[in-house]
């Protein structure tokens, strides 16, 4: 009953994703150390569930992604607002946010909990983009859909080794869906992309860029690591 209960719950998910001013670099050490804790514990006891990334040299237009999942979206503006509160935070400006929203998908009945909301162990890195169809899909009939999803998805599960968190955009961002696959191997998800191009639903892939490779980081080591 409670894993059902947990599957019934709705969340937002915000993808923040921070350029870092030059002149964080000049401060003492001592000082980012201090810093770098007082985010932490404004994240702490901000109630949502996060998970912090680094984009350093992945990206010219964003050093860190800060990834924040709740029930309520006033919840998120609140800990972001007490992040730029912070000494960190006057050194730091959003180069892309998303957000999106859980819902059951409509082609994989899985019943699943997303890895993010069910507190497993974070992979290594994390590969974020927005994801957006072509208006001509979702005038297809129902049926032929999910014909052409049931050979997408067969193809995501010969690469067990990758994990992929899907969310929903409509109504909330610019796109349709934001995607976060989650994995240890890399080269195993470049490999999975290849394949998926070969799918018959690729056709109707309109956007998938911005592609963002995050590699996992806890707050202080991951604020120190920005020079």
């Amino acid at each position: 009953m409670e894993a059902s209960s947990e599957q019934d719950r709705k969340f937002f998910f915000n993808f923040s994703f921070f350029k870092l001013d030059p002149k964080w670099r000049w401060m003492a050490d001592l000082a980012k150390e201090e810093s770098a804790k007082e985010v932490e514990n404004v994240i702490a006891n901000s109630g949502i569930r996060f998970r912090s990334y680094s984009t350093l040299g992945l990206r010219d237009d964003a050093d860190f992604l800060f990834w924040f999942a709740s029930e309520s979206i006033e919840d998120i503006q609140s800990a972001i607002s007490k992040l730029y509160l912070t000494v960190f935070g006057k050194y730091i400006s959003p180069s892309q946010v998303y957000l999106s929203c859980t819902r059951p998908s409509i082609y994989a009945k899985t019943g699943k909990t997303l890895s993010f909301l069910s507190g497993d162990e974070p992979k290594k890195y994390v590969v974020v983009y927005p994801f957006i169809k072509t208006r001509e899909w979702y005038l297809l009939p129902e049926d032929q859909r999910q014909k052409m999803m049931n050979e997408h998805i067969e193809v995501g599960k010969s690469y067990p080794q990758v994990i992929l968190n899907t969310t929903y955009s409509f109504g909330l961002d610019d796109g349709d869906f934001m995607l976060a696959f989650e994995t240890d191997d890399l080269h195993a998800f470049q490999n999975l992309i290849m394949d998926l191009r070969g799918t018959k639903v690729s056709k109707y892939v309109a956007v998938d860029t911005p592609m963002n490779v995050c590699v996992k980081k806890d707050i202080i080591p991951l604020i120190i690591s920005l020079g």
